[in-house]
């Protein structure tokens, strides 16, 4: 197919294009399977990682026939890590006008940055960002291969307060819509408890110095931490800070205090810590196998941040194949008709939203390696 004139234009950006069409019939030719991921930027290294996972899955399914004989082809832009560079890498995907559906991103701000836009290209869009809203604003055409922060919340809260048995909590949390919408449900989720933070304190993302925050929680009387933080880079400055200034409380966070960046970023200052995270290694066969295919291509652990993105193709592959082809609307029905499949993430069972998974694992940061504690569902 000769390339746009606007294709064309983009064509030497950051798209990197898996396969080959290799002269097929318009019958046989790939489908295409949009990717935006943050190939520069703060996020990159977890750009790397969505990337691989999603090379994973799609190499797995082409291995076993491909969907109904068509090989996948996965086609990347690179969404710079901000707000802006996502808007323009989904514009670009879309307006090539062959990509059947996109794997989008797992920070909560880019989501809603391209949601509009999501709901007028009126194709499947698979995304990893936690904000419990974005699947509820009336885009037909989302779908979350993570469980929200409703679910991480009430986790959390459960955790410290009935287990760990702590009542004065410090909130921190990153001002942005995960951070934000993070402290909300976790805020509400104590109060059903019968607990009320001694701390709310936002931080906005990037922060080099973090010690207006840290200062504010050791003279807070708090008795335990929680933290909803976007970047890994965020974690590694509060982690070391809060060693600096003598601040060693309990600490229960959000999947990123547990990704494999920031368990490297930090180090020994997060040895302790616990997390909710929606991957484990541990938690289930499929992750299991998941976390060896990983760590035998990146030479590094798996976690969430690549294995929404492999669970996102694995299912579209599936919803794809019992529709009988890319027809977005057959697709979307199939996708919402998906239940009991095992992916690396938990077992999906989708809801009329577009959420699929309803469950969380507790881990803790045993000195450097991840450890899985117990898995907490929240399926009828």
């Amino acid at each position: 197919m000769p390339l746009s004139r606007r294709s064309a234009v983009f064509f030497l950006s950051a798209s990197v294009v898996l396969g080959s069409l290799g002269g097929a019939s318009a019958e046989d030719a790939t489908i295409k399977i949009g990717m935006t991921a943050p190939m520069t930027g703060p996020a990159a290294e977890i750009g790397h990682f969505q990337i691989e996972g999603a090379k994973i899955a799609v190499e797995k399914v082409n291995a076993a026939g491909g969907v109904n004989g068509r090989k996948l082809e996965l086609v990347i832009e690179d969404d710079q890590t901000t707000n802006p560079g996502i808007v323009l890498a989904f514009s670009r995907l879309v307006n090539r006008g062959d990509i059947a559906a996109i794997v989008s991103s797992v920070r909560s701000t880019q989501v809603n940055a391209i949601s509009s836009d999501a709901k007028k290209a009126a194709i499947p869009v698979f995304f990893g960002g936690t904000d419990p809203t974005l699947t509820h604003s009336g885009n037909p055409w989302l779908f979350r291969t993570r469980p929200n922060d409703s679910y991480s919340a009430k986790v959390i809260a459960d955790f410290g307060v009935n287990v760990l048995k702590k009542k004065k909590w410090a909130i921190v949390y990153s001002t942005d819509a995960f951070g934000t919408n993070g402290m909300k449900a976790l805020t509400d989720a104590l109060k059903a408890l019968g607990v009320t933070p001694v701390l709310t304190q936002g931080f906005t993302n990037g922060q080099t110095d973090m010690t207006p925050v840290v200062l504010a929680v050791r003279q807070s009387g708090a008795d335990i931490i929680n933290s909803y933080s976007t970047f890994e880079n965020d974690v590694a400055v509060l982690a070391r800070q809060y060693k600096q200034f003598g601040v060693n409380l309990p600490w229960v966070g959000s999947p990123s205090l547990v990704s494999t960046t920031a368990v490297q970023l930090a180090g020994p200052a997060l040895y302790g810590t616990y997390a909710v995270s929606d991957f484990s290694a541990a938690a289930n066969p499929v992750a299991k196998t998941y976390d060896e295919e990983f760590q035998k291509r990146v030479k590094r652990p798996a976690d969430f941040t690549s294995a929404w993105a492999y669970d996102a193709i694995t299912i579209l592959a599936d919803a794809m194949k019992k529709a009988g082809g890319t027809d977005p609307q057959k697709v979307r029905e199939a996708i919402l008709a998906t239940k009991n499949f095992q992916g690396a993430e938990g077992l999906y069972n989708f809801d009329e939203n577009g959420d699929g998974l309803r469950s969380y694992n507790i881990v803790r940061n045993d000195n450097g390696k991840v450890v899985y504690e117990r898995t907490i569902s929240f399926d009828k």
